[in-house]
């Protein structure tokens, strides 16, 4: 396969790369760098802010970023995906890789490109999932876990790729006594992300807590009831870190606690603590226990109390031996090579269909 164009859709709502939250779009700006690396011409569009060695085309200004989850979220994004493809258009693309959503994919449904691609980064489920059948002899689809495309048996998936992020951005720590007295959670404030649960873990283990993510606008309530009332001194509260901050506080935290209670379809924050030496407590939903190799990268758990069993299982992990794991499983290349595949087997110039 020769060098390839591709156009990198992400959306408006963050910078490529992200400043802070921004899960998809940490996971675009490692593919386009990746693919970049590797002599490909990518194109990322975005918001404004978003930079990288290849070219950016900012589509998008970065107030944006305060519509999402709001009435304004639907027109944002229709604005940004029109003047998207809309460039597409007038330019000669070899690959359309989107990682939108529905939208997008509805969009390049429409302009018919040959060599389309998209990203699933969310949960799907039901009608979405009649959606996704519907176009997927039109769109080539990716997974990003066994666990999010069974949720769709319906759909003839392309493939599943892994997220991925670069060890080399991170400062992982080894050594136990050069770990601070916390553990972290690193999500947004949610019912379905359960920091109630990690705040009781905490207190019965006798350890601090470090949570890190903001507020939905659905979920102040939840905030207000089950996360303020227990913020001081040993439960802090940050609603973003970033940068050096965030690198230095995953790496010294003792572990990543992710006590979810509905069906991630990956959990990016997971391998950034891994690769940081810090290994991740999870419950067994959605895609952790793809995510976490237990006794190598962590533990799975039913609940608090076998969570609380497996904090106290801490010593048994290798740190090295956990930031190295996830750097082999989840690193840019397994991703590249994965993308590549796809890639390829658009068989640019020619639509495609599924057997009949």
């Amino acid at each position: 396969m020769g060098l390839l164009r591709i156009a990198m859709v992400v959306g408006p709502w963050f910078p490529v790369p992200p400043e802070g939250y921004g899960g998809t779009e940490l996971v675009a700006y490692n593919l386009s760098l990746e693919l970049h690396r590797r002599g490909h011409h990518v194109t990322v569009f975005g918001q404004e802010g978003s930079r990288g060695p290849f070219e950016v085309v900012p589509l998008a200004p970065p107030e944006w970023s305060g519509d999402l989850g709001t009435k304004f979220q639907a027109p944002r994004e229709n604005t940004f995906l029109h003047r998207v493809h809309e460039l597409i258009r007038r330019r000669s693309f070899d690959i359309v890789h989107d990682h939108s959503g529905s939208t997008g994919i509805l969009l390049a449904t429409l302009l018919g490109h040959p060599g389309a691609v998209a990203t699933l980064h969310t949960a799907v489920s039901g009608p979405q999932c009649d959606f996704l059948a519907e176009v997927d002899d039109v769109v080539r689809l990716v997974g990003i876990s066994h666990s999010q495309q069974a949720r769709c048996p319906q759909v003839d998936w392309t493939a599943m790729v892994y997220n991925a992020v670069d060890p080399s951005e991170y400062r992982p720590v080894f050594r136990r006594q050069d770990k601070g007295d916390y553990v972290i959670q690193l999500a947004r404030i949610s019912p379905k992300k359960a920091q109630h649960l990690s705040i009781e873990l905490a207190r019965r283990a006798g350890v601090r807590l470090l949570l890190a993510g903001k507020v939905d606008q659905d979920a102040i309530d939840y905030f207000e009831r089950e996360i303020q009332p227990h913020i001081g001194r040993t439960v802090e509260w940050r609603e973003n870190i970033a940068g050096d901050e965030k690198v230095r506080l995953l790496a010294e935290a003792q572990a990543m606690v992710f006590p979810i209670q509905w069906e991630e379809p990956f959990g990016l924050a997971m391998i950034e603590a891994m690769v940081s030496g810090t290994p991740v407590l999870a419950t067994p939903r959605g895609a952790a226990s793809e995510v976490v190799d237990a006794g190598i990268t962590g533990w799975i758990a039913p609940d608090v109390d076998g969570l609380l069993d497996a904090y106290g299982r801490l010593d048994d992990i290798d740190l090295r031996r956990c930031a190295e794991h996830a750097g082999r499983r989840f690193g840019p290349q397994q991703m590249g090579d994965g993308y590549l595949s796809v890639y390829e087997s658009t068989r640019f110039g020619q639509t495609f269909s599924k057997p009949a």
